[in-house]
């Protein structure tokens, strides 16, 4: 029996774990370690990298040491990776830079300037990503305009990915179209760097890292790192991709057939579809996952971040309490209208600098049905990138959903099923990330002729009911008037 090792470096953790050829994760290899990332004053969100590459290297060590005498027998190395990050470093590789990640919001007037010196829509269709905060080029406007010394001083800008690669093999490596293409960078018809984009931001194509699919794998670890993992000092350690290309695959979300929905910390739902090139409708994305599959999209700021807020605001009582409750309440019985924006909007609208608003509060409203109201207004954000994804799937698909924040509340996932009126199937496996790494991995090994040689076991954990579909329906649209009359559009 051959294996994998597949890291998944995420926002919030860091993870690694072997899988075997059918992408089952061995017993007792998962290793963890919490992600150096963390919002800081004043909009920022960003990371040690230096730190982020030592917490990746102690998790791989804890793999190896679990997997004993199964670690002669790991044949890859494969990695996802937080996406739209990217750090400077100097000529020897070492980061002067923190790493900036894409919930760093300090480039609003960024966005705003790029907006008015591009052609925008042009700009959305080469790069399949709307001009906005979550991308690279606002974001390096903004370090060019308020660090020039900087900026200057950088010989490279890499990503988390090609940063732990360079660390490891002690050269430079490609980064993947999957993770490039999350930049808001690539000219994803011509799989090259955007030349007007480099242009307008002064940026030299040699300082970014060259391009490839991530089924290159570079091979011969550094010498330090040799004498650490000897069984993975002549494995392909494959590019890097992206997390949420990974959870698509892990999820059996590989084609029209099922579409993604995911509640973590944020959120985001996504379909896989064949080609490269679909035309982008305003309110979603087209990432890369390989060379040949696009991954189609929206992406959201809130999902469990806002639970969480709210419960530390309000001083609510514990989850299961909340459950309770919740079940008991009727829906969109609190006469409130929420915008969950606490961290700033991404889809469908991208409007970086919105803010989270409630209406309709009274002396009778209770902490409760504040959170009942805002975990219904996330969900309608869900459905309203739905209907622009719905003319790409299938006209019989299944909803998929995972992410912690779904997978303890069942009151959550039901009121998912009740807003996109559709049944949400769940799997039984865990980490469907690094499943998904996994599997890209078999398929890069030529193992896997597919990304679905192995169906996922699903389970249905949601069947929608009409009666509360309905008046979803109306809140959505009351939901869309407040927006347009608080941040427009």
């Amino acid at each position: 029996m051959s294996f994998v090792l597949a890291l998944d470096v995420g926002s919030t953790s860091v993870k690694g774990a072997l899988y075997d050829a059918r992408a089952r994760l061995v017993p007792g290899t998962l290793a963890r370690a919490p992600s150096p990332v963390r919002p800081v004053a004043g909009g920022a969100a960003e990371g040690d990298p230096a730190e982020l590459v030592r917490r990746v290297d102690r998790v791989v060590d804890r793999v190896m040491a679990a997997a004993g005498r199964r670690a002669g027998r790991v044949r890859a190395v494969g990695l996802d990776v937080l996406s739209m990050t990217f750090c400077g470093v100097d000529g020897e590789g070492r980061p002067i830079t923190p790493l900036y990640t894409y919930a760093d919001d300090r480039a609003q007037p960024d966005v705003a300037a790029l907006s008015r010196e591009l052609d925008a829509a042009a700009v959305y269709q080469r790069t399949g990503c709307p001009l906005h905060t979550a991308y690279v080029p606002a974001r390096f406007r903004w370090l060019r305009r308020t660090h020039p010394r900087l900026v200057r001083s950088a010989r490279r800008w890499l990503d988390a990915g090609t940063l732990i690669h360079r660390r490891w093999f002690g050269r430079d490596v490609p980064v993947s179209y999957s993770v490039a293409s999350w930049s808001g960078l690539l000219d994803r018809r011509r799989l090259g760097w955007d030349a007007e984009l480099l242009a307008v931001l002064g940026l030299r194509e040699d300082a970014l890292p060259p391009l490839s699919d991530y089924l290159q794998g570079p091979r011969g670890l550094g010498r330090a790192y040799a004498r650490r993992w000897p069984a993975l000092a002549e494995v392909p350690v494959f590019l890097a991709v992206g997390d949420g290309a990974a959870a698509n695959v892990g999820s059996g979300c590989v084609d029209p057939r099922r579409l993604a929905l995911t509640v973590g910390t944020t959120g985001a739902l996504r379909v896989v579809l064949p080609g490269g090139e679909p035309a982008v409708a305003p309110g979603l994305w087209a990432y890369r996952v390989g060379r040949d599959e696009t991954l189609l999209g929206g992406a959201f700021t809130e999902g469990g971040s806002v639970f969480a807020w709210e419960r530390e605001v309000l001083r609510v009582p514990g989850p299961a309490r909340i459950e309770a409750v919740l079940r008991r309440l009727p829906p969109d019985g609190h006469g409130l209208t929420v915008l969950p924006f606490i961290a700033g909007e991404r889809s469908p609208g991208f409007s970086s600098g919105a803010r989270a608003c409630i209406a309709g509060l009274s002396s009778a409203t209770t902490p409760l049905q504040i959170v009942q109201a805002s975990l219904e207004a996330v969900s309608y954000r869900f459905a309203l990138v739905a209907r622009l994804l719905r003319p790409h799937l299938h006209a019989r698909h299944d909803v998929v959903a995972s992410g912690g924040a779904l997978e303890r509340s069942p009151y959550w996932t039901q009121l998912m099923a009740d807003v996109l009126g559709e049944p949400i199937l769940v799997s039984r496996e865990e980490e469907l990330t690094s499943r998904g790494t996994a599997i890209l991995a078999w398929r890069a090994l030529g193992k896997w002729t597919s990304l679905d040689d192995v169906d996922l076991k699903l389970r249905r954990a949601g069947e929608p009911d009409p009666r509360r579909a309905e008046v979803y329906q109306a809140a959505i649209d009351r939901q869309r008037r407040l927006y347009a009359q608080v941040i427009g559009g």
